[in-house]
């Protein structure tokens, strides 16, 4: 459930600033009544999202089983270089997101209304993609999926109201320290897709290297147990990993988590006056 939610939480919040801003800037100058143009077009967006994530789950579901790991290790790879690439972006801009976004919207408004509907379609679209991309492979990994749904709707809601109480003004939040942590999180998450598409990869036939088990945790990941859904569901650590998964796993997971905590400190870090 924590993985799902995170993404959802993290993905919605990126959007519902875009949106947010947009919709501010309209209320702003007047133009209330041209929501309703913007709406349609974040609208269009979710639908198309939506779509393409239940798509690639009926794909999914009636391909032959070794086909189906392989489609699920192609996803799991997509989804993990998306949310790496985001992770990166967010890392470096996380300080100046929302007046960059502010001044985007700006120019916008000086155009006309189909560019800040184009805006805010976009905008939804792009990160309605990658989560339906993460959230399909993150429900593939997942030991329990009625929980991975709950989190990932408790997320986008959250982000949702997050969303909303920007745009009202009665919502002021440390964006960088949000993305900070929320970035954090998503690397764990990213590191067992990782990991999970090393296990998948090797279910469908195509690595055959490193899959002797390097411990037996069959005694502490039992199906259905809370230690299962955190260990199995969020990092990805299967009952008896192999080598292979384990390298993977933390090939991944230390460099990006120190990238995010260094880039963390980095903002943190006033600049010194200069001395005359």
């Amino acid at each position: 459930m924590l993985p799902t939610f995170v993404i959802g939480l993290r993905e919605g919040v990126e959007a519902s600033l875009i949106v947010g801003i947009i919709a501010a800037f309209l209320r702003q100058r007047g133009a209330s009544r041209q929501l309703r143009w913007v709406w349609a077009g974040v609208l269009a967006a979710v639908t198309l999202c939506a779509a393409v994530g239940v798509l690639l789950e009926v794909l999914n579901e009636n391909l032959p089983q070794r086909q189906q790991e392989g489609l699920e290790t192609v996803i799991a790879v997509i989804a993990v270089a998306m949310v790496t690439s985001m992770i990166v972006w967010m890392a470096r801009h996380a300080r100046s997101i929302k007046g960059d976004l502010e001044t985007r919207a700006g120019a916008a408004i000086e155009g006309s209304v189909w560019t800040m509907v184009a805006m805010a379609f976009l905008a939804v679209l792009r990160e309605g993609m990658e989560t339906a991309v993460f959230l399909l492979s993150a429900f593939q990994a997942s030991t329990n999926r009625a929980a991975a749904s709950a989190g990932a709707v408790l997320g986008l809601l959250v982000a949702v109201a997050i969303g909303y109480g920007l745009y009202r003004g009665g919502v002021r939040i440390n964006l960088a320290r949000f993305f900070t942590a929320t970035g954090l999180v998503l690397v764990l998450v990213a590191a067992g897709l990782v990991a999970f598409a090393m296990h998948t990869g090797h279910e469908a036939g195509w690595i055959n290297f490193g899959q002797e088990h390097v411990v037996d945790l069959r005694w502490l990941i039992k199906p259905g147990s809370v230690q299962a859904a955190l260990l199995t569901g969020v990092l990805g650590i299967q009952p008896r990993p192999a080598l292979i998964e384990v390298v993977a796993w933390v090939a991944y997971l230390v460099p990006v988590s120190m990238f995010v905590l260094r880039s963390s400190r980095r903002r943190s870090v006033k600049p010194t006056p200069a001395l005359a």
